[in-house]
């Protein structure tokens, strides 16, 4: 099943009108690429090209049914066994590494966003490679009166995973007001992090996270490979003591051990973060991750912060349902 989704602008430039001239007539009315070039009389060669930027653009979504009925299956398990509202397991890619697993669970993030944002909804919003991924499949309409917000600090570099650059992709998208939490994301005590709080304007912040509408997170796991050490947010040093500590999640920045708690470790009482204490009172939280090895972090944060939605892949959805 192929579906196009035209972007939210009023008006398209000749060659972005001709290139969703092509796609629809080939996905949706089924023409050849040899009809669909005389009809635009254009050459074949040109509609290829066409059809390969539309899928590249996300104009072109396509969905493969043959197989889907295990994923259903399994979704189905998990909102039994996890009392969710809904689950949506996605295949896992044909690569199984973080990056490809980040970018299929977050495509689905993004198609599930771009269908329940609603106008005057306040949205508050995570960090992560699923996030940032879930771009690529956010087409909304415009809505009205809608607020996003930033729940934690960024960096001072650029990084593909700087969450102020989400809420700000993501607000933008959706054409909401946005609210960056503009403060680094660790900072060097309780009393700097309680001075930009109450002096400093972050308290809107965190009033905004008491009645947020949607709550949209993601959870990394605590090893070699995980965000906070690849992306250079905590050193080698700090990773082993978290480890040895019971560290098994990273959610928010927050770092909790496999019951959701919160590690007794420095590191978690400087981190510029709404509390997820508070972000337990969303009316609806999306837990967005995948990967088998990211069940135990998954599980944390349902245990901690609880979970209305949850889109993640074939392999972490087997390995929910291995622990429950």
């Amino acid at each position: 099943m192929a579906k196009l989704r035209r972007e939210t602008h009023q008006a398209y430039s000749e060659a972005a009108s001709l290139r969703l001239r092509a796609a629809w007539l080939y996905y949706n009315q089924g023409l050849t690429q040899k009809d669909v070039a005389e009809k635009l009389g254009i050459s074949r060669s040109t509609v290829i090209r066409m059809l390969d930027e539309a899928l590249k653009r996300s104009e072109v979504q396509i969905w493969i049914s043959e197989g889907i009925d295990d994923c259903v299956e399994l979704a189905v398990k998990l909102e039994k066994a996890y009392g969710l509202d809904e689950a949506i397991v996605v295949p896992a890619p044909d690569r199984s590494d973080a990056g490809g697993i980040a970018k299929a669970v977050g495509l689905a993030l993004g198609h599930f966003l771009t269908e329940v944002v609603a106008d005057d909804m306040t949205i508050g919003v995570g960090w992560g490679r699923t996030m940032t991924a879930s771009l690529s499949g956010f087409r909304p309409p415009r809505r009205e009166n809608c607020k996003v917000v930033s729940l934690l600090g960024g960096i001072v570099a650029v990084h593909q995973t700087n969450p102020i650059d989400y809420t700000w992709r993501l607000a933008s998208q959706l054409g909401a007001e946005c609210y960056m939490f503009l403060a680094p994301l660790l900072v060097d005590s309780v009393q700097t992090k309680r001075a930009l709080i109450e002096q400093c304007g972050l308290k809107t912040i965190y009033d905004l996270a008491e009645n947020l509408d949607l709550a949209i997170v993601s959870c990394g796991d605590i090893g070699p490979h995980s965000t906070s050490l690849s992306e250079g947010f905590i050193s080698k040093t700090e990773l082993q003591d978290l480890i040895e500590a019971g560290c098994v999640c990273d959610t928010m920045f927050n770092f909790l051990d496999a019951e959701g708690r919160t590690i007794d470790h420095p590191i978690n009482e400087r981190v510029m973060s709404v509390d997820l204490d508070t972000l337990k009172k969303a009316k609806h939280i999306v837990l967005s991750s995948g990967g088998a090895h990211r069940a135990h972090a998954i599980l944390a944060t349902i245990r901690r912060i609880g979970c209305n939605t949850l889109i993640t892949d074939e392999g972490a959805a087997r390995a929910l349902l291995a622990k429950g």
